[in-house]
């Protein structure tokens, strides 16, 4: 009796049935793995995120301009919202890779920042290793599948709108100012900061946010910011 693998499952889930099988589970090996195994002539699955990225670039732009008519800045922010760490990491949830991962103890014990960008890259190598052994038709289909489908709940919640655009817009047309970001805090190494971040309207405070980056954590804030202005208008 032939026992099915996990793997062989998820390409039957998926609809696939790859003719490389290593291409697959190479997608899914972080360098930190190899690391701690140098012995086992695998390769990590960073030249696949690669080749994936640049397909997952091109199949959603290629979505976007052939069914919507919206201007350039339109579509770039929508695809931005659809292929952000975020998205693709919750992308992973939903097919449910992290079981395939191959990560070294320390990778495997970081934080949710950190397990969100291996997950996402997982997505991106795995959208290289089906473009490699399928054909871009494949990669497309599955990009439209467990991406682009995404776009409906996206433009429905606005998640797509730059959180420091929409707050500038706010805070100009309420108070007739323009917001300043402060560094109040950093923590952690210099290869793994966090930034927390203060989104001011003079001198009134109206959000905190952080994030892995100064820019990140700007955008936190001011989210923050305009779920205040929200909350005190109502």
């Amino acid at each position: 009796m032939t026992t099915v693998t996990p793997l062989q499952d998820f390409q039957a889930k998926l609809g696939l049935n790859f003719a490389d099988p290593s291409l697959l589970e190479r997608a899914f090996i972080h360098r930190s793995y190899l690391n701690e195994h140098p012995g086992l002539g695998l390769e990590h699955n960073e030249r696949l995120e690669f080749l994936g990225d640049a397909v997952l670039e091109l199949a959603v732009t290629d979505h976007l301009y052939r069914n919507f008519p919206n201007p350039e800045g339109d579509l770039t922010n929508w695809r931005s919202a659809l292929v952000k760490t975020e998205s693709l990491a919750e992308v992973a949830i939903n097919l449910e890779i992290a079981q395939f991962f191959k990560l070294s103890r320390g990778e495997a014990k970081g934080n949710a920042r950190s397990h969100a960008l291996i997950s996402a890259n997982a997505v991106e190598a795995l959208i290289g290793a089906i473009y490699l052994d399928q054909g871009y038709e494949a990669a497309r289909n599955f990009i439209a599948q467990s991406v682009i489908s995404r776009l409906d709940a996206i433009l429905a919640d606005g998640t797509w709108l730059d959180a420091k655009s929409r707050f500038q817009e706010m805070a100009q047309d309420q108070f007739g100012l323009t917001p300043a970001y402060r560094v109040l805090s950093e923590d952690g190494p210099d290869h793994d900061k966090t930034f927390s971040i203060g989104a001011f309207v003079g001198d009134k405070q109206l959000g905190t946010g952080t994030g892995s980056s100064k820019q990140a954590g700007q955008q936190a804030a001011a989210a923050a910011a305009l779920d205040h202005i929200r909350q005190t208008a109502t």
